[in-house]
């Protein structure tokens, strides 16, 4: 399965990159006692209703593939966007990569969990993204998604 972009901003600085990481596109049929009943799209929608009142383009993409991510964190620094929504999935606690690309790029980044991983097994209580993060919103399941796009259009 190739990348997602469910919706393309138009990459202003008034843009907000929402970054989704390995197996997110399987959302509203994998453990949804976990993640909730919601698809990517469905959260995709809203954000993108969301953004519409906010006076924010979103920019809403998918992969499973570390380096993708790492590609479009560079992205949302060259085009000078205003922050970036990550929800890294399982990278969150093992990507070296991904905290290097947010350490080096000048755009603040939004970490957000649909879990509470402190809640869950010990190997996801440490995140690698959260030391280099703005800010991290987790446990409230869709609901992280828009609570981190009104922080971001305080930005």
């Amino acid at each position: 399965m190739g990348d997602i972009i469910l919706s393309e901003g138009n990459s202003t600085d008034r843009t907000v990159f929402v970054l989704n990481g390995p197996n997110l596109n399987l959302l509203g049929m994998r453990e949804p006692e976990i993640y909730g009943a919601d698809t990517l799209d469905e959260i995709a929608g809203r954000l993108e209703d969301q953004g519409h009142a906010l006076s924010l383009a979103v920019d809403i993409r998918q992969s499973n593939h570390e380096g993708h991510l790492v590609d479009w964190l560079q992205e949302a620094a060259a085009d000078r966007a205003l922050a970036v929504i990550l929800n890294a999935g399982a990278l969150t606690h093992t990507s070296i990569a991904l905290h290097d690309a947010i350490k080096a790029i000048d755009v603040p980044v939004i970490e957000v969990h649909l879990s509470n991983p402190a809640a869950r097994e010990e190997f996801r209580h440490k995140s690698l993204i959260a030391p280099v993060a703005k800010g991290t919103i987790c446990g409230f399941g869709a609901l992280g998604y828009a609570l981190a796009l009104d922080a971001a259009s305080k930005f």
